[in-house]
């Protein structure tokens, strides 16, 4: 087994395991991993820190567990008082909670506030070569740096809180190498839109994968969370991205990195998680960047999803069964009809935001088509960045200032409308065009329909009022 040569995730497992499992009439038991990082939010948390408080138990490693308000908190007035009393009550129970068990959190009104998932990595929290998990599915954004983080359910955020250890069953691997380059107007929101339509909403089930090719390798460290930040919705468990000379220049100087001589021996370490020549995988998918359009969904989940050059598909052009019927439920509740073509479909909102695309990053290259254009006047739009610091920095660089100017509304960070767990919500039968990561049924609002896009979509959709790309502007000009 030492002279195996192993894929990155195997590495990384295989240097946190605890207790090996044991085989016992022909099943093997589960690994026991240690657990280097720990996020928390006010909604899987409550049940969570009960459990403790009944068992009499403390917080095992309070210097590896860090707390932050996002999912029920609202995006505007957040000097009041929650007006929802369902979400005042888990904002309060969390803080209550940190104090109660001397855990850091970062509260609205803190600097650090913000989307769990953009908090620890601007922190520096976040490190290769780690194992991190948040009672949270999108905690795979966190693989962007080359660690196995992955959402766990309530039972699990009590058992690391009193054990910083997880029992868990080896996952399966699976390549998703991208070759080639992106093309002007196509991000990596597209790459994973693009793997989840060819793979499926289940078709990394059982699996960790693993983003290789040139063309994750040049993407910036926000570009790659946003592709790790959907290996969810592929169905995986988590998704991992070698770390390299990007990842170290992201890391290196934030509050919590290494330093000095501790920083030379991490990226030592960091430099040995590459998978190994030989390694195999379970699986593998490849893709072309060369080839890729901007993508947009159609349906009720992150795989129907098609080219924004095509159009709404019939549900007869799926042979599986299952798929057909799904087509037609989605047609319906979305409100669409097969051959619809996709840039001629308007909407009512565009949403800028969540922890696949709230970052410096994304705001940059929606600020920079949205300056000095007219927003269409029947188009809602909403911005809420990431993080207190991601809001900070955008008003540092005026990007607050092109929103506002646009005629969009400038947020505090949150979760804001990815979910609808707080006031920013659709209306009923409502159409949005937004760069969140999921398009349920229901999820951005009771009735709303969800067309999932990258931000550079988002900002091109506002100013046409149609689902459009930014060359599209180039065509109406």
């Amino acid at each position: 087994m030492a002279n195996k040569p192993l894929t990155l995730p195997e590495k990384v497992w295989r240097d946190h395991v605890v207790v090996p499992g044991k085989e016992s009439d022909g099943q093997r038991s589960p690994d026991l991993l240690y657990i280097d990082l720990h996020l928390v939010h006010e909604v899987t948390s409550p049940q969570a820190f009960e459990g403790l408080r009944l068992a009499g138990r403390p917080v095992r490693r309070q210097d590896l567990t860090i707390a932050t308000e996002d999912h029920n908190t609202p995006t505007l007035e957040i000097d009041k008082p929650i007006a929802d009393p369902i979400s005042r009550k888990q904002v309060d129970t969390l803080r209550a909670n940190a104090e109660e068990f001397g855990v850091r959190i970062h509260s609205l009104g803190d600097a650090d506030q913000g989307i769990v998932h953009v908090v620890g990595p601007q922190l520096g929290l976040t490190q290769p070569g780690m194992t991190v998990v948040c009672g949270d599915s999108h905690t795979s954004t966190h693989g962007a740096f080359g660690a196995l983080a992955m959402g766990i359910g309530t039972s699990e955020v009590e058992h690391v809180l009193a054990t910083q250890t997880l029992p868990l069953k080896p996952f399966k691997t699976m390549a998703i190498t991208v070759n080639g380059s992106l093309r002007p107007g196509v991000s990596s929101k597209d790459i994973i839109l693009a793997v989840i339509a060819e793979i499926g909403t289940g078709g990394g089930q059982g699996y960790v994968l693993e983003y290789r090719g040139s063309a994750i390798e040049e993407l910036s460290m926000d570009a790659r969370m946003t592709i790790c930040n959907m290996s969810i919705e592929a169905g995986a468990r988590a998704g991992m991205i070698a770390p390299d000379a990007t990842t170290y220049e992201f890391i290196k100087g934030r509050p919590h990195a290494p330093q000095g001589e501790d920083w030379d021996a991490a990226v030592q370490y960091w430099d040995s998680l590459r998978t190994d020549d030989g390694a195999v995988f379970d699986a593998e998918v490849i893709l072309d960047a060369d080839t890729l359009d901007p993508f947009v969904t159609w349906g009720t989940n992150p795989g129907q999803g098609v080219s924004l050059n095509g159009a709404v598909p019939a549900p007869t052009d799926f042979t599986d069964d299952v798929a057909r019927e799904s087509a037609e439920r989605a047609l319906t509740y979305m409100d669409l009809e097969p051959g619809t073509r996709m840039k001629d479909i308007r909407v009512d909102t565009v949403f800028l935001g969540s922890c696949t695309n709230s970052r410096m990053e994304d705001l940059r290259a929606a600020a920079e088509i949205l300056a000095g254009r007219e927003k269409d006047p029947e188009i809602r739009m909403i911005v809420v960045p990431g993080s207190a610091k991601v809001r900070l920095q955008a008003e540092a660089e005026g990007l607050d200032k092109v929103f506002k100017e646009f005629g969009a509304e400038w947020r505090f960070a949150g979760c804001s409308m990815c979910l609808g767990m707080n006031p920013d919500q659709l209306a009923p039968g409502e159409r949005c065009a937004s760069t969140s990561n999921r398009n349920f049924e229901g999820r951005q609002g009771k009735g709303g329909r969800t067309h999932l896009v990258s931000p550079v979509v988002a900002a091109a959709t506002a100013i046409r009022g149609t689902l459009s790309a930014p060359a599209d502007l180039l065509v109406s000009a």
